[in-house]
């Protein structure tokens, strides 16, 4: 297999296909001098990024290779380098560099040189790559006519990181975690529970997906015990081991909910003015009392004076716009209104000026951006609209979290997504005083940093937690060694507050190493020191599923199928992970709750949760006892 890249997602997907699925992986990578240093990051951080991973790999067999990926240096993936590479007789390619041309010219050669080549290819345009998937794989139709449509062989994939990551990246906001996944439209996480007492059994929730370390006492999950053996961590127990763990926490699977305050959706109705939007607060009161005196004032006339109600109105605005005779020789009550009328007078005329101001302003930036509204109190503080920001603020709205970006850039890419979303957003540096503060970071619920600079969403979560330390901060790092250290960092600064820092290049290998090898990984989860992946997978071709129930297809500690696609093979959305677009015809949906005896069948489509090491012995990587017996062929 060969990935090419010029960042840190390209290095951790060779190890992921490296030491999961023993591949033999060509890395192609740009010379030293021309690989983009991370933004925000020191000049001697660059040096680690230069230095190719010193870890081996492991083989199936628990054997030691003595190198890594083999590693060329080439500044483009053009036909010459391609080809020296090896893409003719290689089974996958992904190409994972930051600029989408470069990716896509590169997919264009790399079908020429092999039709039958399965291609990976990193986009953020979504739109271009549902085009290029469709031209790629026409292109090896028509190159190799025995490659039907949609050959997994032959297939063509594309990915994005930024989609791939937020959902895990949006959920640390909303549920305090990123263990989650995102299947047909629905988002789920993995939940820790607290070891039930005696005689209680813990809430399974969708499934259980692993018993905890005995000695277990990282909330997050991230450090534990090396225990072995029935007290060390279990991944994919079954019934019988969960009744036995007494005293053991577990980790169930349930879908997300919002865990901050809930914000009622306002309805909007054709009779209804936008006064909130269009005047301040202080103004609307100021009206109010103008017009309380006004009816007083018409109150009065009528009752002194003897005339009809309306006219009486009519006599005091007159007086009140000072357009009325003066009322000489008239009773003293009726000058001492017409003096009372003139003064409210006076005081109308700022107020009405101070409103076709703040009228005027709304109505320009109606079509700009807005501001955070007075009040503002539950949301989630987004920092970066950049090509993560706007896929998770997307997410947020999709679930519907208030949300308030910041952002420095008067460009980005992102701030056309908020304006249509209607998104309040402050723009300027985060670093600069009084920014946070506008965003109302004293009474948000979550901060989400997630631009491109290290160093400024470290300066922002610390500040953050000095206006608010016991908010829930959510940091996007480059290096994962660099996340964790400021994760313990946090955590043991501000021990009662949550703390995230995640690394989208660990977030996004999984799910191409999974389209490289064949197969559509919806997620990944870690616990403790292992990684559950997640993934949709056909039954027909797999032997350790097909013709099985799902009692019989469940291999404790490997794998367990979850769910059941029950839409028909001709309505199945290609990518259970998306988001359905608004609009379209959802199909009849997973099913979750599936019974033990079904059967599973050649056209089903299954998402199941499995072990690294057990989705490889699906793919058909290891050699393994099957379900029931001795190894399948």
């Amino acid at each position: 297999m060969v990935v090419c890249g010029d960042d840190g997602l390209a290095r951790r997907l060779a190890a992921e296909l490296g030491e999961v699925y023993a591949e033999q992986v060509t890395l192609v990578v740009p010379p030293a001098a021309e690989r983009p240093l991370a933004v925000g990051r020191p000049p001697w951080w660059g040096l680690f990024g230069r230095v190719p991973p010193a870890r081996p790999f492991r083989t199936p067999a628990g054997e030691r290779t003595p190198d890594g990926p083999r590693i060329v240096e080439a500044a483009e993936p053009d036909e010459a380098v391609l080809a020296a590479v090896g893409t003719a007789e290689a089974s996958a390619l992904a190409l994972v560099y930051e600029d989408d041309d470069r990716n896509v010219r590169a997919a264009l050669v790399a079908r020429r040189l092999n039709p039958r080549l399965r291609l990976v290819i990193r986009l953020y345009n979504r739109k271009l790559g549902q085009h290029l998937e469709e031209l790629l794989d026409q292109a090896a139709i028509v190159a190799g006519p025995a490659a039907g449509p949609r050959d997994p062989d032959s297939a063509t994939t594309v990915l994005s990181d930024a989609d791939t990551a937020a959902p895990a990246l949006a959920a640390s906001a909303v549920a305090g975690t990123s263990k989650v996944i995102q299947a047909d439209g629905l988002l789920l996480r993995a939940v820790e529970r607290t070891p039930p007492g005696r005689g209680e059994v813990a809430d399974p929730g969708l499934c259980t997906l692993a018993l905890l370390s005995a000695t277990t006492t990282d909330p997050a999950g991230s450090e534990s015990s090396v225990l072995g053996g029935e007290r060390g961590l279990q991944l994919l127990p079954d019934d019988r081991a969960v009744a036995a763990a007494t005293g053991r926490g577990t980790v169930a699977l349930e879908a997300v909910s919002h865990t901050g305050p809930i914000r009622p959706a306002r309805r909007l109705s054709t009779a209804a003015l936008p006064v909130g939007s269009l005047f301040s607060r202080r103004l609307r009161w100021s009206l109010a009392g103008i017009t309380a005196a006004v009816a007083a004032l018409a109150v009065g006339s009528w009752i002194t004076t003897g005339d009809h109600p309306l006219h009486a109105a009519y006599i005091t605005l007159l007086d009140i716009f000072a357009i009325n005779d003066p009322a000489v020789g008239a009773p003293t009550v009726r000058q001492v209104l017409q003096i009372l009328s003139g003064f409210v007078g006076l005081l109308l005329l700022p107020v009405l000026v101070a409103a076709a101001i703040e009228a005027l302003g709304a109505f320009r930036t109606a079509t700009a951006l807005r501001r955070p509204p007075r009040g503002l109190s539950g949301h989630v503080v987004l920092l970066g609209l950049g090509k993560i920001g706007t896929r998770v603020l997307a997410r947020l709205r999709e679930l519907g979290i208030p949300v308030v970006c910041v952002e420095s850039d008067p460009q980005a890419r992102g701030l056309a997504l908020a304006r249509r979303l209607r998104v309040p957003v402050v723009l300027g540096d985060v670093t600069d005083e009084g920014v946070l503060e506008a965003a109302r970071i004293h009474r948000a619920h979550a901060l989400l940093a997630l631009t491109s600079s290290d160093t400024t969403n470290l300066e922002a979560a610390l500040h953050a937690r000095g206006v608010k330390p016991d908010l829930r901060a959510v940091l996007r790092l480059y290096e994962d060694d660099f996340a964790t250290a400021v994760y313990r960092t946090l955590r043991a600064a501000h021990p009662d507050a949550l703390t995230r820092s995640r690394s989208v290049t660990h977030l996004a290998a999984p799910a191409f190493a999974g389209a490289m090898m064949g197969r559509q990984i919806l997620g990944a989860i870690p616990v403790e020191r292992r990684v559950l992946l997640f993934a949709a997978v056909d039954v027909a071709g797999t032997p350790q599923l097909e013709g099985l129930t799902v009692a019989e297809s469940f291999r404790p500690g490997a794998w367990r199928v979850i769910a059941l696609d029950t839409a028909s093979p001709h309505e199945r959305r290609p990518d259970l992970g998306s988001t359905p677009r608004e609009g379209s015809v959802a199909g009849p949906g997973l099913v979750w709750d599936l019974h033990p005896g079904y059967v599973l069948r050649p056209e089903d489509r299954v998402v199941l949760a499995a072990t690294r090491r057990g989705l490889a012995e699906l793919l058909g990587r290891v050699g393994a006892p099957g379900p029931t017996g001795p190894p399948l062929p």
